[in-house]
């Protein structure tokens, strides 16, 4: 059975020194794969490494934005690119190697079975690695409070390794997703939910970056404590007519 063809959206903002050696492990991994480079304009010259591997490589392509405006737009900047042309998954990946490479043939297999897979640490098989308790207790509490408010099972909701079918994008409205960072990923499971989509979980070991700087912040996880009821509150108004 021939893979379905693929692109993985990769979202970059001073990122240089992982970019080239990320691209190199996913193509070691699936070398049948695109990635799609979604530069905000990175001070430390990201865009313009991420244009040199292209011109060297066609399956690596390049989408300039004029600066800083959030993961979660950048995301949406690059599954609108996919839409427009005839991909059938996608995938959401970090640049910082906290989604590894290794377990990309996994979601592949298990996209044979689910509309949407999200990558889990919370399942067995998945965890965290050099995290401190203060930042497990964080996610977990965080996962667990969305799971509880919006009624879904999945162990991982605030993740961003996921793939999707391109159905499920082509479904979702999605110049209205709320924000960036946590409920950026929570809202697309739950939108994706509501209309009728399947989710899967695969285990995946989340380690901490080891080059360049978090982009996570205390203002993103406050949005996401609002924002999850607003998901809730608004669930009528969000759920699509039946497919």
């Amino acid at each position: 059975m021939n893979q379905p063809k693929t692109l993985i959206c990769v979202p970059t903002y001073n990122e240089r020194e992982n970019l080239p050696l990320l691209i190199d492990a996913i193509f070691a991994e699936v070398p049948q794969v695109e990635i799609l480079v979604i530069d905000d304009n990175s001070p430390d010259g990201t865009g313009q490494i991420a244009d040199e591997i292209s011109s060297k490589n066609p399956h690596v392509h390049v989408l300039h934005r004029a600066g800083k405006q959030g993961l979660g737009r950048a995301y949406i900047a690059g599954f609108q690119w996919a839409l427009a042309r005839d991909y059938e998954l996608v995938f959401e990946m970090d640049c910082d190697f906290s989604h590894q490479p290794r377990f990309l043939p996994e979601f592949i297999k298990k996209a044979e079975s689910f509309d949407l897979v999200l990558g889990s640490r919370y399942i067995p098989g998945g965890g965290t690695e050099d995290w401190d308790w203060r930042r497990r207790a964080i996610s977990k509490s965080g996962n667990t409070y969305a799971r509880l408010i919006l009624g879904l099972p999945f162990k991982d909701l605030t993740g961003g390794f996921k793939c999707f079918h391109r159905k499920v994008l082509e479904a979702l409205p999605l110049t209205e997703i709320l924000g960036s960072g946590y409920v950026f990923q929570i809202e697309l499971t739950w939108r994706s939910v509501l209309a009728g989509f399947s989710v899967g979980e695969v285990p995946i070991q989340f380690p901490d970056r080891t080059r360049g700087e978090s982009k996570m912040n205390g203002s993103i996880v406050r949005e996401a404590v609002v924002n999850v009821w607003k998901l809730r509150l608004n669930k009528r108004q969000m759920t699509p007519p039946a497919r």
